[in-house]
């Protein structure tokens, strides 16, 4: 059981933490046709923008309720109402979401009364889903803003079984699956081909796999996100034969969603640990009554040799952890499996079933605190976002990039750590890693008679003699 500790200095210097603000926007691009609205101000959506821009290198839709200087302080309800109106009109699209700023909660702003008056003065819009979510910067990150938007959008588009008249397992092929944000497009993508592998339809919520993958369009343009699950989809979660939620920060959501529904929940930590994967596959085969595919043993076995040949260089390997709570659990507990040790563990927020981590202590903090406990405990490699860098290159330790964002790095999003391949391939990364390090090279042993100039002559003249009878 993981002791957590807790915050001990007033100010974050070189910060781990994403603002809750950006993970819900991440959350609601995993809709088919879907715009965020940030409310806040221009900066704060700009910031956000960046970030995306950078990690994904595509164009991401975002807009903004643009508060100013009176706003702020008079209040900016009619921000948001002339928002979405325009947002309305213009994109059309068939969701909006509406996640506040930590300005917008500081000045007090009520949005889900701001979204009631623009369903008063603007009726013709009502057939355009509007999801708000409080998601302020000053507290929890980008792992709770993206739980707290998957929770908004159960409550706001999924009815309740009894007014639908919706009924569990009436979709016999149908799973729904809740993606915590420890899973990138890539991930999401190998998930959904697990799925399907057993004969299943995967209704992802949200599907991020489909919409931020980095493709190309037939549309030059669009103003609206391009794939991903559509809202009418949604509608259909409560005839599905089972939910599997990924990511204990999604519990509640999926909570929630049965509560409504009444389909039956299936919880997993995460996918990165041949267990957790083992857990999966059985329940598939369980629920579609079929025998596990030939191509799974035979993944299941390539992940078994690779974790026999990466032992020699995991095994009591030190690591040094910096990620959201979910991350960190299948972090550390794929470092376990392997015999390594997490000596130093930082999150940016406290995460859900912390306590159950296999670390000794689990720091809420920022990447000082990372790096002063690596160097304390002798960690010889980090896994981290791309702000975990410049600690990196400080504590001359690689580094392995994982999480949001990956600035640095083209094609990180798409990187797949999941499954029997994915473990894999992360094993062997791991691997290349310690192996190219060095860390516990052996030095050579130079004898002090090596020093004498008496000595050095006797070699040399032995080695010409050896040469001489060679040739």
């Amino acid at each position: 059981m993981a002791q957590i500790s807790k915050r001990d200095k007033a100010l974050s210097v070189s910060p781990l933490k994403t603002s809750q603000t950006v993970g819900a926007s991440l959350a609601f691009l995993g809709i088919n046709r879907a715009m965020p609205m940030m409310h806040g101000s221009q900066g704060c959506t700009a910031f956000g923008k960046v970030f995306f821009v950078r990690h994904f290198r595509e164009p991401v839709p975002l807009q903004t309720t643009a508060m100013d200087q009176v706003s702020s302080v008079m209040g900016a309800d009619d921000n948001v109402v002339e928002g979405l109106r325009a947002i309305a009109d213009k994109a059309k699209p068939a969701l909006i979401g509406v996640p506040t700023t930590g300005l917008a909660e500081t000045q007090g702003c009520d949005v889900q009364l701001a979204v009631k008056k623009f369903r008063s003065s603007y009726p013709q819009y009502d057939h355009i889903k509007v999801v708000a979510v409080n998601t302020p910067d000053f507290s929890g990150c980008f792992e709770t803003g993206f739980a707290a938007a998957v929770r908004a959008m159960i409550a706001s588009l999924v009815p309740e079984a009894a007014a639908a008249g919706t009924r569990p397992g009436s979709r016999r092929k149908q799973i729904n699956v809740l993606a915590g944000s420890l899973l990138g497009p890539g991930d999401v993508e190998a998930l959904k081909e697990l799925i399907e592998s057993f004969g299943l339809r995967p209704l992802l919520l949200p599907d991020l796999g489909d919409s931020l993958d980095g493709h190309l369009g037939d549309d030059a343009f669009s103003p609206v996100s391009t794939g991903g699950t559509p809202v009418a989809e949604l509608a259909t979660l409560g005839d599905a034969l089972a939910t599997v939620v990924i990511g204990p920060s999604l519990y509640a959501a999926a909570d929630l969603l049965a509560q409504r529904t009444g389909v039956p929940v299936h919880r997993l930590p995460h996918l990165m640990s041949m267990s957790t994967v083992d857990a999966l596959v059985c329940l598939l085969a369980e629920l579609a009554q079929c025998p596990v595919p030939d191509k799974l043993e035979r993944q299941r076995a390539q992940l078994q040799d690779a974790m026999l040949d990466t032992h020699f260089m995991l095994g009591m390997a030190r690591f040094a952890i910096a990620q959201d709570a979910d991350g960190l659990r299948a972090w550390s507990d794929l470092a376990a499996d392997m015999g390594a040790e997490t000596v130093a563990a930082v999150v940016p927020s406290r995460g859900v079933e912390m306590e159950e981590m296999r670390v000794p202590t689990v720091k809420i903090g920022d990447l000082e605190d990372l790096e002063r406990m690596a160097a304390a405990a002798g960690a010889e490699l980090v896994i981290g976002n791309s702000h975990a860098v410049a600690t990196a290159e400080r504590l001359r330790l690689p580094i392995l990039r994982f999480g949001f964002p990956l600035y640095d790095l083209i094609g990180g999003y798409q990187t797949c750590r999941i499954g029997y391949k994915g473990v894999r391939q992360t094993l062997f990364d791991l691997a290349n890693m310690m192996l190219a390090a060095d860390h516990r090279r052996v030095e050579p042993y130079i004898s002090s008679l090596a020093q004498k100039p008496e000595y050095q002559k006797e070699q040399k003249h032995e080695s010409g003699t050896a040469y001489a009878s060679l040739g």
